[in-house]
């Protein structure tokens, strides 16, 4: 298969400086402002966004050193697959999160429930539509026993190194 590229369209700005103390979800992230510069040449793609409470940010894992197969997630002390996981460390450092729109300013859009470090290379906006979006779910994996904990939980930091 051929190689894939893509380029950034933006840069996502947060109060966060390093992944360290990072919300590792958006829910820890929750009452978090930040902004979402869309390059100019890609600022007309923005029409209608503003009619959407809630977007999707897809990003590349830009601070991600290398990739590893089974990662310990931070909650955890057991090796998963990394498949199993949101860790950066991935085959493609591709990360998604779901953000509150509350502006437009021109090619500026102030977002909340940030968790993503200040300078990461955003390659895409979707809007989130629940009725698309969610599904009726039954299994969550390992992460059933942990999930509540992810509102609160920052990232230590161990995933980029």
């Amino acid at each position: 298969m051929n190689e894939i590229r893509y380029k950034p369209i933006g840069v996502v700005h947060s109060p966060f400086k390093e992944p360290k103390g990072t919300p590792i979800q958006p829910p820890g992230g929750k009452g978090i402002d930040g902004t979402v510069e869309v390059f100019p040449e890609y600022a007309e793609g923005l029409k209608d966004v503003e009619g959407f409470s809630h977007i999707i940010l897809i990003y590349h894992f830009h601070l991600s050193k290398g990739l590893s197969l089974k990662v310990k997630p931070y909650m955890e002390n057991e090796l998963r697959g990394v498949f199993a996981t949101r860790a950066p460390s991935r085959p493609n450092p591709i990360g998604i999160s779901v953000v509150r729109l509350t502006r437009i300013e021109g090619n500026i859009l102030h977002v909340r429930d940030v968790d993503v470090v200040d300078g990461t290379p955003l390659l895409d906006i979707k809007p989130y539509v629940p009725e698309f979006d969610v599904r009726e779910v039954n299994k969550t994996g390992w992460l059933e026993k942990e999930v509540h904990k992810l509102s609160t939980s920052k990232d230590d930091g161990r995933f980029t190194k």
